[in-house]
């Protein structure tokens, strides 16, 4: 798991004015909140963070006016059409401590031959994990399946340390039959009318 170290500011301004303002200098505005504190906002480096944001339940390391805190993402809103970050919420966490998160799942292997797919049911599977050893994603063997096999949530193995937090008989990756695409039927073909001359 990847810990990326932030310097934070504590912001005082708030709103959507404030808000631009913040991400004209680069900066995105932010909130954390956990262990039953009040929040707190604050500003975070633009680039950085978005940087650190490419890796799945990254570990922050804040440095929040001299106070460090550890945080993970909870949620991030983006801009639609640009993809730059409008406001993240973070969550306190501390070493040792249980967090539930989502982790992406990954498939490798090929499948056995034969006109087979791989239909992901789950992209994601809820795991609890030590905060500071979160795993970024799973990998599911798919090698030799065949239609109508199907992987669920107890059959992955899971690093040491992360448990699941879903149903263990939930399906995860299931194969299914490449389904022929049946003809259109559009009406008369013109050989059935020349034999109706």
């Amino acid at each position: 798991m990847s810990e990326v170290k932030l310097a934070a500011e504590t912001r005082t301004e708030f709103g959507k004015g404030a808000a631009r303002r913040i991400r004209r200098d680069s900066k995105v505005p932010a909130v954390v909140y956990g262990h039953g504190t009040e929040p707190v906002h604050i500003t975070l480096p633009g680039h950085e963070l978005l940087l650190a944001l490419r890796t799945p339940n990254v570990l922050l390391t804040l440095d929040i006016e001299g106070k460090t805190e550890l945080a993970i993402p909870k949620a991030v809103q983006r801009d639609a059409i640009k993809g730059s970050l409008d406001h993240v919420d973070l969550i306190l966490v501390k070493r040792g401590e249980k967090v539930t998160v989502e982790v992406f799942v990954q498939t490798e292997g090929e499948l056995a031959p034969g006109s087979f797919l791989v239909e992901n049911v789950l992209n994601t599977l809820t795991v609890e994990a030590e905060a500071t050893h979160i795993p970024e994603s799973v990998t599911v063997s798919i090698a030799g399946l065949e239609a109508g096999a199907s992987i669920h949530a107890k059959d992955i193995k899971l690093p040491k340390g992360t448990t699941l937090a879903i149903d263990e008989d939930a399906v995860v990756i299931q194969v299914l039959s490449a389904q022929a695409e049946e003809p259109a039927a559009d009406g008369e073909t013109a050989g059935d009318a020349a034999a109706e001359a």
